[in-house]
This record gives C-alpha cells, structure tokens and sequence, in this order.
C-alpha cells in the first residue's frame, strides 16, 4: 500500500499551524479540493467521495527519487523504491489486518476516504514514534478525526498513516487507513508521542521569559521539530524546568555560539555550554550540555530568546552546531518582554 510523499512543509512549520489552530479554533476554515472544516472540538469534517491517491512530491535528481539522501535512500525508479520498503509494508499490513475487526470499514471502501491522507499528514493532531514494531525502523504514526458529511449520526472517522520520515517530513507513506475503532488507533499510540495538537497551547519545556511560553509561532515550531529529532534516552521533556536555572549561565558564559539562516530568513543563533559537573539522576550519561534557541531582531540586531532545554544527546547538539560560528564574536541577547 506504500506511496510517495513530500510535504512542501517542515515539521517545525507545521507545528506553527497547529498552535496557530489551537489558539483560534473558535473559527471554521473550508478548502475546497476536500470539503474540510474545523470544528471548535477540533475534528475535522470531510464529504465521503472518490478521490485520487496523494500527490507525488519527492524530489527528484537526475531522474532518480531522493526520499533520504542522508541515509542513502535514493532510487533510480519506483519499482525499485517500493522494492526496498516491501518488507516493512508488508510486516505493517500484517500487523494491521491481524487487530483490524470485521465490522470496521470494509476495505474496498478505503478509496472512499484516500482524501483524508493529504489533510492528515500536514495537520494531525497526533504523531507517536515507533521503535517498538519492527526491529530497527522508526515508524511515524500520524493520527486524525474527520466527521463524515454524509453520515453525521455515525462515530467519527479516524485516519491513521504510517510513515518514513526524513529532515522532518513525511515523504513516504507504508500504510493508511480510515477506521470508526478507536481501540484501534489505540494500537498505535506507542512509543513516544512527538505532537499531540491538545497540548499545543501547553508546552512542559516553556519557561519565563521566553517567546516559547507566550505562544510564539516560530518558538513552538522550532520546539517541536527539536522533540521530533531528539533521542528517546535523553532527558524527559517534564524535566525540563529543574535545569531551567542553567539558562543564564548558557547564554552569558556559551562554549560555543552559532548563527544561521532559515529556510523562512530568520537568523537564529543558538548558545551552547557543556555542564560536566552536574550528576542527572536516573541518566547513564555524564555529559550534559544545555542550549538556548534564540532569534536576531532586524533594527537592534539583539537576541530575543525562542526557547532553551537540556540534553545528552550529542547528536541532537550537533543539530545546532550549523552555520557561522560566532564563539569570539560579542553577542548581545535580550529578553522577551
């Protein structure tokens, strides 16, 4: 059932729309090509009608189709691209049609509501990260609710896709389908959630003073994407806030400081110290390293602070060691408010 996605948005863009929706979901917003609506429970409603599969957008080089150039993963044809993922399809459809119940949505019907798998991917309200189903792959678990229009009475319709994802999005899709089970999407909310849309407007890692806790777009989407790459051994988001006294020292005394450009033009500049003498309870690792995200304002050129966290997740540091460096350089930083 495998099929080729490419968002045309990062994760960190997306989490920008779905605390923009939270925060505003009093209004209702229609697109045409889906009949979708909002509604102020924050289900989605959707007409039930044929529709085509979702749209190619992988990139493409040379005529060969790049999913993951960092991993190696590009491939001269589909046929050679659906070859290489056969094996996980194949082991997720089984473990599908083995906890699928007979009363659900019939299959020949999952055309009905392929409409639903593009609205999905660029805005669910959930997504979990599955190390736990097959030996060695992540598997992206995304989740949504839609309200079928031609069937109001009935329960809403769940949609859940399973998918690879690279530098923050989606881009190949294993498995999707519609069901009316909840208990069924039970089944994949395992492993750790990275989104979860009913905590957008509450985040554990926002502390006073900065652009994170007053529910800045850019902060939350930044954020996110920073949960979605971090490592499953590092340090627990709810833990946060005991290492938010480390925030000052961070940006006054950094190793290192590095400067960047986003995709969207924003220079960022994120401050990085490395704390050796602090024992984390609980932690095999006896690195910490603490970083604080910040934003270049254009007129003053000072630093308003996005947000700040703890890690020992040497790659994750790695993540923020992109750009200029500006370690000798002096760098003003300002608060906020």
């Amino acid at each position: 059932m495998g099929e080729i996605y490419k968002s045309s948005r990062s994760m960190a863009q997306k989490k920008k729309t779905a605390s923009k929706k939270t925060s505003s979901n009093k209004k209702k917003t229609t697109t045409k090509s889906a009949k979708k609506k909002t509604s102020r429970s924050g289900q989605t409603k959707v007409a039930k009608k044929k529709s085509k599969k979702a749209k190619t957008k992988t990139k493409k080089t040379s005529e060969k189709i790049v999913i993951d150039e960092k991993n190696n993963l590009v491939f001269g044809s589909e046929e050679e691209l659906f070859s290489h993922f056969q094996p996980v399809i194949e082991k997720l459809e089984g473990i599908f049609f083995g906890k699928k119940k007979e009363q659900d949505i019939p299959v020949e019907a999952y055309p009905d509501f392929e409409e639903c798998l593009p609205l999905l991917l660029e805005e669910p309200l959930e997504i979990w990260r599955d190390e736990e189903s097959i030996k060695g792959e992540s598997i992206y678990n995304f989740i949504g609710e839609f309200e079928d229009e031609e069937q109001p009475d009935e329960d809403p319709i769940f949609y859940v896709a399973q998918a690879y994802m690279a530098d923050e999005v989606p881009c190949f899709v294993y498995l999707h389908f519609p069901t009316r089970n909840e208990k069924l999407v039970d089944e994949y909310r395992k492993g750790q959630v990275i989104f979860d849309i009913s905590r957008a407007n509450h985040v554990e890692g926002a502390a006073t003073g900065d652009a994170l806790s007053e529910g800045d777009e850019l902060a939350a989407g930044l954020y996110q994407a920073m949960l979605v790459v971090r490592g499953e051994k590092d340090i627990p988001e709810e833990s946060f806030p005991e290492f938010f006294e480390l925030r000052e020292e961070s940006i006054e005394e950094a190793d290192e400081i590095w400067q960047s450009t986003d995709s969207q033009g924003n220079v960022l500049v994120s401050f990085i110290k490395e704390f050796s003498d602090i024992e984390i309870e609980g932690m095999d690792s006896e690195e910490l390293f603490y970083i604080a995200v910040t934003v270049e304002e254009e007129d003053s050129q000072a630093h308003a602070l996005l947000f700040s966290f703890p890690t020992v997740d040497r790659n994750l540091v790695d993540r923020y060691r992109q750009g200029e460096n500006l370690q000798a350089e002096e760098v003003t930083q300002q608060s906020n408010h």
